[in-house]
């Protein structure tokens, strides 16, 4: 049966093989290969670097740890203490660098594939204030309030696992992405309410409590996650060598609502 099957393997290669030497056959194959279309079909993996802007949104960052603080007493009630806007958002400029993996499947010149994407930096921001306010409760007391409030979150580590759709041009992939977002992070959040709360009718004269209440809490390596989606452009450059430039935006909701947009460039090879 060996022996049938490679005796009919080469009655077709023969004369194929003899046909393809034909001159005007050679020219056709030759012209194919020079006008055709970048591979971009398998597996692939690459390294890549990055700057970007973080946009985080501390304002409700301390809510509850100042409401933790001041739960069951009449100054929240009176006063809703823990819901004032002290925090608000802050933007630092970051940078990474990290790596891709990925897989694509390619019909004429549409390309579908799924892509692991991981950068490594410092991403970050910060954010502090303070605010007074006089006010009376229910027990009758007026209480003179301060409350400060700090908040901080660096992101060293992020990764995406991400759809990818794209046409191919030539040797140009432009293409567009979106899928899941994860990161670690470090958070530090503190708060104190301090003041005075005073009794005018109390016997035999004013009576004066004061009161200080205070937290510091911190998430280290904590795990955070998100979304992510963008655009970018594969560009083959020669065998299964290929260049990319990709912008990626990145969205991750926590304590601190936080907000990536970084551009990329990166070089890859696609086995």
């Amino acid at each position: 049966m060996r022996k049938f099957i490679f005796a009919a393997v080469l009655s077709i290669a023969a004369p194929a093989a003899h046909a393809a030497d034909l001159p005007i056959l050679r020219g056709s194959l030759s012209e194919g290969r020079t006008m055709g279309r970048s591979d971009w079909d398998g597996f692939y993996i690459g390294a890549q670097a990055g700057i970007g802007q973080s946009d985080m949104n501390f304002s409700g960052a301390t809510r509850t740890l100042a409401g933790g603080l001041l739960d069951g007493l009449a100054m929240e009630s009176a006063g809703q203490v823990s819901q004032w806007p002290l925090l608000g958002k802050a933007s630092q400029r970051g940078e990474g660098w990290g790596g891709f993996i990925g897989y694509n499947s390619q019909w004429d010149d549409v390309v579908i594939g799924v892509e692991m994407s991981y950068l490594h930096g410092k991403f970050g921001g910060d954010a502090s204030g303070s605010m007074g306010r006089s006010f009376i409760d229910a027990l009758g007391y007026t209480n003179g309030v301060t409350y400060d409030a700090a908040a901080k979150m660096s992101i060293t580590d992020m990764g995406t696992l991400r759809a990818r759709a794209g046409y191919a041009v030539g040797a140009f992939l432009p293409y567009m992405f979106g899928g899941l977002a994860l990161g670690q992070a470090d958070i530090v959040r503190s708060a104190r309410i301090h003041g005075v709360a005073v009794n005018v009718a109390a016997a035999p004269g004013f009576q004066n409590i004061p009161f200080d209440y205070s937290k510091t809490e911190g998430q280290y390596s904590h795990l955070i996650y998100g979304y992510s989606a963008g655009l970018g452009v594969d560009i083959n450059l020669i065998g299964g060598l290929f260049a990319r430039a990709e912008w990626e935006y990145v969205r991750f909701t926590s304590s601190v609502d936080t907000n990536i947009n970084t551009v990329r460039a990166g070089v890859g090879y696609k086995f």
